[in-house]
């Protein structure tokens, strides 16, 4: 099963999304007429990882969304996010970030709740998300009017890199001294 290795992570690496087991299976059987359990494609994923595991290489497969992806590893998010930074001309604006982020946690809600808790119109906002993908109709609520649910969606999960929404930081990951902003008072020793 050796030979499967290069397959597996090409596959892997041409993806543009989190590629299922199941999608790898289908295209290594296609390509070659013959059958392969998923037990040992896992056991193939397990070794490609080990091999990414060298400190010396940037790059890592990690499972998400229930799919596989070649992606940087944290030590060097910094650096590409300054790249990012330098050569990205549109980002999410602060309304949108807190409308996507009120959607993510509280999902499946209607507009009219985001505009609760926002205390704003949140109309432009949602729709730049609709048009970035990171939000979608989940459908309609029983209440007056049938308004439209919003919820995130699998773009979503990718560009944030999380398996599953249970992903999302906590409130009392808020409360952590590293997510606090300013500079913290002195503290003074008794002599």
């Amino acid at each position: 099963m050796d030979f499967l290795i290069p397959h597996i992570e090409s596959l892997i690496f041409t993806a543009q999304t989190p590629i299922r087991l199941t999608e790898i299976q289908s295209c290594l059987e296609e390509t070659f007429g013959s059958s392969f359990p998923e037990v040992e494609l896992l056991q193939i994923i397990a070794r490609l990882q080990e091999r990414y595991d060298d400190e010396l290489i940037a790059f890592e497969i990690i499972e998400i969304n229930n799919g596989y992806q070649l992606m940087t590893k944290p030590a060097f998010h910094r650096t590409v996010g300054v790249y990012l930074k330098q050569t990205t001309k549109k980002r999410l604006s602060q309304a949108a970030l807190e409308t996507l982020s009120i959607i993510a946690y509280k999902q499946p809600l209607s507009k009219s709740e985001v505009e609760k808790i926002r205390g704003v119109n949140c109309d432009y906002a949602l729709q730049k998300l609709l048009e970035k993908e990171l939000v979608t109709i989940t459908g309609r609520s029983e209440g007056p009017g049938r308004p439209l649910l919003y919820g995130t969606t699998e773009k979503f999960m990718d560009y944030f890199g999380l398996k599953t929404l249970k992903d999302l930081p906590q409130p009392k990951d808020f409360k952590d001294p590293d997510s606090e902003i300013g500079e913290q008072a002195a503290i003074e020793e008794k002599v």
